[in-house]
């Protein structure tokens, strides 16, 4: 009579393998009486163990059940480890225990399996025991599967030792080993497996390759990463979507977008992480037209696309396109994340377009965007740079975190819009809440002494820079101290500083100087910097109509005729000016 019940279920089954079928297996056994049978319901509760949004069936004709046989047992382990309570499988991994069953190998799969998902390693070890006590240690999907268990729970010196101490491995084996390594960030590990696989002519497949390139992306080992793309070829691996996504982003981030096109012209399939990868693999090569071609074509867009062009468009400058495309991602109601924001509001800032920012800011609040700290950055930058600077105040103290990058911002802003006091207060303040400042945020300092026209306090901070906190002053500070100089009339002092700088001076600060000395009247000077500026950049119309300018106004007019002369001579190309506007939002 076994038998039959149980030919009769397969058979149930096999004919039409459906939830339906198998409840209608499931009635016909409790109006018979059979549904305590285990052998009867057994597969039953196999299929409904299978799915997640049936498990709780399973486990109700599992509680019928007088004495429920091994197999039974796994259904239900392997269910609930499927499911979203994975800590329900070991709670009934105790209980088949309590009635005396020890479980076989298939049971200590989904335990691991379980374990993995709670990331409990001491379960895992406690249980790594009875597979040891049971003998199980010799079957390679038990040992597969605690590799995997070891490693995602981060104890790779256990993942190695299962590993070492298999009599025989398959690729899984070698790949739970690699991502184990991979998710710990040891990198180096990595390559020396693939390496192994190598030596022991093991095949390695996309899941391999993946961890493998991921790896020489992170150590910069561009030979292996060569050696990988010729192994693909030669071993005829296939490019599925995650190898294929990894290669187009490793091949983008080295600006070789040639070969990411080769990659994505290959792969079969395709995803939206795939054509945003190749956007912003065109965008780091600067092909924005190729890269806005692709995104026109795209037929899923998500946020990542809209913020891969956007950002392709600021890092090239080209901040009112990034703009624009922004108003167009807000029109069909794609919602920002916190790098789309951050993005357009840096352009905003470069452009001083104060009404696009503030209604991003506005947007951010309404709509309820992270204010991280790279938003918080961004805002702060944009209202100091559009000269709001009591907003970015509100903005700065109102950041939760504050890094070296928010004091710079905020110290840089106070002292270009003319707060010169405030500036040096806060860099007082960063320096007590031990934030650690860096080259730019003395540039932001030593700008509010050079407007607030602080002399000895300017030179005391450029001091300091190297003294107290290991800062080697760079030639935009030496900029900011001869800038300093000049509009105090310092000149000859500025000439002195000039002179005794460890590097060579460049235009910016010769240019300086020869301002300052058309402005104050210093003939002797203006001939030094004049000379200096037309051996440096001779290509410069400025620096001749500027020298032009000083001999003018000190009246003499001969010399002033021989440097127009000479800018004609030379075919010197005048300066141009020009300005612009902001008129609805578009500059």
């Amino acid at each position: 009579m076994k038998f039959s019940r149980v030919f009769l279920s397969t058979s149930f089954l096999k004919i039409s393998n459906s939830i339906s079928s198998t409840k209608e297996l499931h009635g016909h056994l409790i109006r018979t009486e059979k549904h305590t049978d285990p052998f009867a319901i057994s597969d039953v509760i196999k299929f409904y163990s299978f799915f997640a949004t049936s498990v709780h069936k399973a486990l109700l004709s599992f509680n019928q059940i007088e004495r429920p046989t091994l197999p039974i047992w796994n259904y239900m382990i392997r269910g609930l480890c499927k499911s979203d309570q994975p800590i329900a499988a070991l709670h009934m991994f105790g209980k088949m225990r309590q009635q005396g069953f020890h479980g076989n190998n298939l049971t200590f799969i989904f335990i691991f399996k379980a374990c993995v998902q709670l990331s409990d390693i001491v379960v895992g070890r406690a249980v790594h025991v009875n597979v040891l006590k049971l003998g199980y240690q010799s079957y390679l999907y038990v040992c597969n599967t605690l590799i995997y268990l070891y490693g995602s729970c981060g104890d790779l010196a256990g993942a190695r030792i299962v590993f070492d101490e298999m009599s025989d491995r398959d690729l899984v084996s070698w790949n739970s080993l690699i991502c184990g390594y991979s998710q710990c960030n040891r990198f180096r590990e990595v390559l020396s497996l693939f390496g192994s696989m190598q030596a022991e002519n093991v095949k390695a497949d996309a899941v391999t390759l993946v961890k493998v390139v991921l790896a020489c992306s992170h150590i910069g080992d561009i030979d292996t990463v060569d050696f990988v793309a010729k192994y693909i070829e030669d071993n005829c691996v296939r490019i599925d979507v995650y190898l294929g996504n990894t290669l187009i982003d490793m091949y983008g981030r080295r600006g070789l977008v040639f070969l990411a096109e080769e990659v994505f012209a290959k792969m079969e399939e395709r995803n939206v992480v795939s054509w945003n990868a190749m956007i912003m693999a065109y965008a780091k090569a600067g092909d924005l037209m190729a890269a806005r071609e692709l995104f026109d074509k795209m037929h899923n867009r998500d946020v990542i696309s809209w913020t891969s062009m956007i950002t392709g468009y600021c890092q090239a400058n080209r901040f009112s396109e990034g703009i624009a495309l922004f108003q167009e991602m807000m029109a069909i109601k794609v919602k920002p994340d916190e790098i789309t924001v951050a993005s357009v509001l840096s352009a905003c800032a470069h452009l001083g377009t104060l009404d696009v920012g503030k209604a991003v800011h506005d947007y951010v609040r309404q709509h309820g965007i992270k204010m991280d700290i790279y938003v918080g950055n961004a805002l702060v930058d944009m209202y100091c740079k559009c000269g709001s600077v009591n907003t970015a105040l509100e903005v700065f103290f109102s950041m939760n975190r504050k890094d070296t990058v928010s004091w710079t911002s905020i110290i840089s802003g106070l002292a270009v819009n003319g707060f010169h006091d405030n500036a040096l207060q806060l860099f007082s303040q960063m320096l007590e809440e031990r934030c650690k400042p860096t080259h730019g945020t003395f540039i932001g300092v030593l700008l509010a002494c050079t407007h607030a026209g602080l002399v000895d306090k300017g030179l005391e901070y450029f001091d300091c820079m190297e003294k107290h906190h290991g800062l080697v002053p760079e030639m935009k500070h030496y900029g900011c101290v001869v800038d300093l100089l000049c509009r105090s009339g310092n000149l000859n002092r500025a000439f002195e500083f000039i002179s005794l700088m460890p590097m060579t001076a460049d235009v910016v600060l010769w240019r300086m100087l020869l301002s300052a000395c058309k402005l104050h009247g210093n003939v002797v000077l203006a001939e030094i910097a004049a000379n200096k500026l037309l051996q440096l950049d001779p290509g410069n119309g400025g620096n001749y109509v500027l020298s032009s300018s000083t001999y003018a106004t000190a009246e003499r007019w001969d010399d002033a005729m021989k440097i127009r002369q000479l800018m004609n001579d030379d075919a010197v190309q005048r300066p141009l000016g020009w300005s612009s506007i902001e008129v609805n939002a578009i500059v």
